[in-house]
């Protein structure tokens, strides 16, 4: 967790506005396997590289505590200025060193965030600070499964986000390439028995045009062409929304269109 792409504040705020919640069937996964494996009490639950702290938030009403953690300052300022969850806090930190005593952590989640991580590290910490079967939820999306639905012009709107992608791969980092694997490697890596991968969960949602594009914004890889080129990347990203709307044959960038994403989870138990 020591990359620093996402420090910003300009990036923290796009990234609090665009990036998505993960949605309730993976965390309902979460939730029905840490109850199979440990069950009830649910105390601390424990979230790395939190960012904006959507998925801190989301865990928080079956948790006593929620701690997120973060290297960004920024990211967490976001995150703090979000009201209504009481038993939510953020520190500063990375996953490899955790403020944890040993054997006090029911939950430990990382959502679009472990692969980034020194995995070794980060394994001996996950097994110091996870209490006997608890468990570890390690989720993200597999975007190059992305389809995209407006009544007849789905293909044609996927393929131009297929090509932004493309325009942008020359800014994409090793660490992404191993998100997109589905944390392969990481969960072989695993020392505890009682593990398992889900590879897909597909799941559809709406979101505006404008949203989208947004989304585009909050990428790692976007970021990075920013920072070389900041015109030319505000230039990919106007064109973009045009071509959308283009294609769509409207002019609002609120309008709707149906987003399809590939969500996969890693979830393991520490043994008795």
């Amino acid at each position: 967790m020591s990359h620093r792409l996402f420090e910003g504040k300009a990036h923290a705020s796009i990234y609090q506005k665009y990036r998505f919640t993960p949605p309730d069937e993976v965390k309902n996964y979460i939730l029905q396997y840490l109850n199979k494996r440990k069950g009830e009490p649910h105390v601390l639950a424990v979230d790395l590289g939190c960012g904006t702290g959507q998925n801190s938030r989301l865990l928080a009403p079956y948790f006593q505590e929620v701690v997120g953690i973060d290297i960004s300052e920024c990211q967490l300022e976001e995150a703090r200025a979000v009201p209504g969850f009481p038993n939510v806090t953020y520190r500063k930190g990375v996953a490899e060193v955790l403020p944890f005593p040993d054997g006090s952590v029911d939950l430990l989640t990382a959502a679009s965030a472990a692969h980034w991580f020194d995995q070794s590290r980060f394994l001996v910490e996950a097994s110091r600070v996870l209490k006997p079967r608890g468990c570890m939820a390690l989720l993200g999306f597999c975007d190059s499964n992305t389809r995209l639905h407006y009544q007849n012009c789905g293909e044609r709107l996927t393929h131009i986000y297929e090509e932004v992608k493309l325009a942008l791969l020359p800014h994409t980092s090793n660490q992404v390439a191993v998100s997109e694997g589905k944390l392969e490697e990481i969960y072989s890596a695993i020392p505890f028995p009682d593990k398992e991968r889900i590879e897909s969960i597909r799941v559809s949602s709406p979101i505006s045009v404008r949203n989208l594009v947004g989304f585009i914004e909050t990428w790692s890889m976007f970021q990075a062409s920013k920072k070389k080129d900041p015109q030319t990347a505000e230039d990919l990203l106007l064109k973009t929304q045009k071509r959308f709307l283009e294609e769509m044959g409207v002019t609002s960038p609120d309008t709707e269109i149906e987003h399809e994403l590939e969500y996969f989870c890693v979830l393991a138990s520490k043994p008795q």
